[in-house]
């Protein structure tokens, strides 16, 4: 049956029949079709998606060229194509709507559409999106394929990046003012002493255990379903294929990926991805952590902690004049909600599909890179413009230690827990430092109780102030 074309508008068709396309688009009907159908967020798949989508298709590309399946101009053609809009090229063109087919398939189409079109364009040869751009492919394989991909580049690229710049400023940091020493605090209460550097250095280590965490997991998220086609067997896909496609990407990027031993296991299931998605949950618990850390000795100036002043970057109320607020740590926290809540719902993607397809695969795609993005962004803005430019506030730091009446815990072993109990009570009800109250109490010289009670030597653990790691 045909159909009038509009003015403005062109025929296209597919195996469902005719329908109308703007002359400007340079898709074609299955496109179409799903620009029609999902009118969900508003929100199309993520740039870094598309670009990897288009490595997944210049790779296929030039595989098909070294096997002969397809012709040299062809394929020189689709790879040229692909690889510009892997640099970003004709980003307009990706409009399909992020709550579509759970397989992805419509955003598959997309790509073989727009690579056909302008392929055939500039090589003046009859490019078919399914025959030639899609040749050895089902979107069940290479939606999932690049899903990793779009993973491994955007956590190595992005990610571990900034991690690593957050790591370096609070290193920085650490040694730069770590050597004052402070309360420590268990159940928000006060407790043994320790130095900054002690506190920053714990931060420290959650971010390099964090950071060890998802490159474990990249190992995983590097092989790649490729090479399976409809439900993993294979199908229609040369033998050598999906790994050539996989070395092809490789050199391409520069990233390791190889084609997964079980192909069936990277279409149905996308555990891998969960284990990753876990892994930004993970570093989202530490973030977090640290950041209402820095909330709590920021509080005050005068009623709160007060132990460290965090730099001023814009007025903090509408009505208090002067009023500053922790607003890096806060939008932080805020960031690392949000990425627990992408990890929940990648959760359920994970285990949403039945056989041998996961239905799901867009979801767990824009999650994964709202999730990179948002940890990224705000580890940057953590580093930059609260961390590096923090200052300590020594004078509120040693008044808090000194009339921290818990300093009685070193002499348990020399006076025993309860004398020491009760020293400690004493100088909290009189508010007196406790070498005071100790001199009158424990029955030890001056001498003995500086060397006991001194903070800076409690910090090393030990008996006494000894010499044990402090942990």
């Amino acid at each position: 049956m045909s159909m009038r074309k509009q003015k403005g508008f062109r025929i296209e068709h597919d195996s469902m029949g005719q329908l109308q396309v703007a002359d400007s688009a340079l898709w074609g009907a299955q496109t179409q079709r799903a620009v029609d159908n999902f009118h969900v967020s508003g929100r199309p798949m993520p740039a870094a998606f598309v670009r990897a989508l288009a490595l997944v298709k210049a790779a296929a590309a030039v595989v098909n060229g070294h096997l002969g399946l397809l012709d040299k101009a062809r394929a020189q053609a689709i790879i040229e194509v692909a690889t510009a809009i892997a640099g970003g090229a004709h980003a307009d063109q990706f409009p399909i709507d992020r709550y579509q087919t759970g397989s992805g398939t419509s955003s598959n189409m997309n790509a073989n559409e727009v690579i056909a079109h302008l392929a055939a364009a500039a090589s003046k040869l009859a490019i078919h999106p399914n025959d030639h751009v899609n040749l050895g492919q089902s979107s069940n394989d290479t939606i999932p394929s690049a899903l990793r991909v779009m993973a491994m580049l955007e956590t190595r690229g992005v990610l571990l990046p900034a991690l690593a710049h957050l790591r370096r400023v609070i290193d920085a940091q650490a040694v730069a003012i770590g050597g004052t020493v402070k309360t420590g605090r268990t159940h928000l209460m006060d407790a043994m002493p320790l130095t900054f550097a002690q506190e920053f250095g714990a931060w420290s280590a959650q971010l390099a255990s964090a950071q060890a965490r998802i490159e474990d997991s990249l190992k995983r998220v590097r092989r790649l379903p490729i090479g399976g086609t409809a439900i993993g067997t294979g199908i229609n896909a040369h033998p050598k294929f999906g790994k050539g496609v996989a070395k092809a990407l490789s050199v391409a990027t520069e990233a390791r990926f190889e084609q997964a031993a079980n192909t069936f296991e990277g279409l149905a299931a996308q555990d891998d991805l969960v284990e990753l998605s876990g892994q930004f949950n993970t570093l989202a618990v530490a973030l977090m952590k640290i950041g209402n850390d820095l909330r709590w000795m920021n509080s005050g100036p005068l009623a709160g902690l007060g132990e460290v002043e965090l730099p001023a970057l814009q007025p903090g109320s509408s009505i208090m004049p002067g009023k500053v607020n922790p607003v890096i740590p806060e939008a932080l926290c805020m960031a690392c909600a949000q990425v627990m809540g992408l990890h929940q719902a990648v959760t359920v993607a994970g285990q949403s599909g039945n056989f041998q397809l996961n239905v799901m695969l867009p979801l767990i795609a824009c999650n994964l890179d709202e999730a990179i993005g948002l940890l990224a962004n705000a580890m940057v803005a953590l580093a930059d413009k609260a961390i590096a430019g923090l200052r300590i506030r020594k004078d509120k730091v040693a008044q808090a230690l000194e009339r921290n009446p818990i300093l009685v815990t070193a002499l348990n072993p020399v006076i025993g827990y309860e004398k020491a109990a009760r020293i400690a009570k004493r100088a909290y009800l009189e508010n007196r430092p406790v070498l005071q109250v100790a001199l009158e109490d424990s029955g030890l010289t001056e001498k003995q109780l500086r060397k006991l009670l001194d903070p800076a030597g409690l910090t090393k653990g030990g008996i006494g102030g000894g010499s044990g790691k402090a942990g």
